[in-house]
């Protein structure tokens, strides 16, 4: 049986030229944030890629991407940049069906890519300690209809540690990772993965000094930097501008 829209998927709609426009599937009349009022419900039951015009206008009617989530996100605190998490979840080993812990939630944006990552199966903790950036990501992954694999906790874990356990990864994105490192190798299940982000050179050297202390495997570090290039017809060349320096990433891997 070919895969349906249900109702409470998310979908997006796009067509060429046009930024995609996110919508929580839902019967009846519902207003997409500031582009106006549309009914859907005559999508429920088809299979995604289907038509959908609006003020005359076709759209096709598609599943959403990471980078359609990452784009549609409502911003409060600064957000893991795309090359970045994407490294972070290699680091990790965030596969299908994983157990996934992160520190602090911040926007959401790791959270939806952990989300997606797991699948179905797998299961995300995000912890934060302030409660407005856990009230923004949980909003962003929520729009996303990522909910079910997300659990937001209010804790301070830089003072009171993680709570979680048989955890097959961590993730901090904290300005003191080191200070949760050991709460971290005790949740981890043998093999699992601590993955940090943090943005300078103390901060990194601090974190790398605790992995090696508490006897992680496998530690390495890592920085990632994004050139893009202007194509043309023999006049290709690199943009004058590019994404450098946001973050330094470590990792270690639990093996008792």
């Amino acid at each position: 049986m070919p895969e349906v829209w249900a109702e409470g998927d998310t979908l997006v709609l796009k067509r060429q030229g046009v930024p995609p426009i996110l919508v929580r599937l839902a019967k009846g009349p519902q207003r997409i944030e500031e582009y106006g009022v549309l009914d859907l419900t005559d999508q429920i039951g088809r299979p995604p890629g289907g038509t959908v015009t609006w003020l005359e206008v076709p759209y096709r009617a598609v599943r959403p991407s990471l980078s359609d989530l990452y784009g549609s996100m409502h911003r409060g605190a600064q957000i893991v940049t795309p090359k970045d998490a994407a490294q972070l979840l290699y680091l990790a080993g965030v596969a299908p069906g994983g157990r996934v812990a992160e520190a602090g939630s911040g926007s959401g944006a790791l959270t939806i890519a952990l989300a997606m990552a797991v699948g179905p199966a797998g299961h995300v903790t995000s912890y934060d300690r302030r409660s407005d950036f856990l009230e923004t990501a949980r909003v962003n992954v929520r729009r996303c209809g990522l909910e079910g694999r997300v659990t937001f906790v209010e804790r301070d874990v830089g003072k009171d540690g993680l709570d979680a356990t048989e955890l097959t990864s961590v993730l901090l994105d904290l300005p003191e990772p080191w200070e949760v490192l050991p709460s971290s190798r005790g949740a981890l299940v043998p093999g699992g993965y601590v993955a940090t982000y943090t943005p300078t050179y103390n901060q990194l050297e601090k974190t790398v000094r605790g992995l090696r202390t508490l006897g992680f495997d496998e530690v390495r570090a890592v920085e990632l930097l994004e050139r893009s290039l202007h194509v043309g017809d023999g006049g290709t060349r690199p943009d004058f501008e590019m994404l450098g320096h946001t973050g330094f990433l470590a990792a270690g891997r639990k093996v008792d």
